[in-house]
């Protein structure tokens, strides 16, 4: 599907998921058509991690002409991710930023506009993340959150919150660990 060396880099990448929580093939898979159908141009993604996440991510936004900020607390893991983007040639459209991921976000511009936001990081903090990045989501945006079946208590206030809000139209998809979608389909 890819060029030979992001394969390759990818598949690497696997052999390591359990030690840095990585989404599955076909969850990556999944997120890179979504980006690719629904023609995504600004793209946050919360939890980093190793960049396994943002390669699936970034590469459908190179289709787009779109651009990925991905937010990571840990800078052990964003060396790797630093290098792995580059590994697959896409450094210049993915903006790393390192710290809390709430504080990132609460600095997003108040006018800027997400069309795509995929949440894999602190269980706990789904909610707050959803809060913030609903005032920037645009009408037709999407949020996907990771691990949303294999954390389901960790993370059902955020679900509750979700699948309660008339202005979004939510699915947990049966991928590995549980993937929500929800599209906003009103500001």
């Amino acid at each position: 599907m890819f060029d030979s060396t992001t394969e390759t880099v990818l598949k690497n990448l696997e052999k390591t998921q359990d030690d840095f929580w990585n989404i599955a093939r076909e969850t990556g898979n999944f997120l890179n058509l979504i980006i690719k159908t629904a023609n995504i141009k600004n793209a946050y993604e919360v939890g980093t991690s190793n960049g396994y996440s943002g390669i699936w991510l970034a590469k459908g936004l190179v289709e787009t002409g779109g651009h990925l900020t991905t937010i990571e607390f840990y800078e052990k893991r964003i060396i790797p991710a630093k290098e792995n983007f580059k590994m697959c040639g896409l450094s210049d459209i993915i903006t790393v930023k390192q710290g809390s991921a709430i504080e990132i976000l609460e600095e997003i511009p108040e006018k800027e506009v997400i069309d795509f936001a995929f949440i894999d990081a602190n269980k706990g903090q789904y909610l707050d993340y959803f809060k913030i990045l609903d005032n920037h989501i645009k009408r037709g945006g999407i949020i996907t959150a990771d691990n949303v079946t294999s954390h389901s208590q960790k993370v059902k206030p955020f679900l509750d919150a979700i699948f309660g809000n008339p202005k979004y139209q939510s699915e947990i998809l049966d991928l590995p660990a549980g993937l929500l979608i929800a599209r906003k389909n009103e500001d």
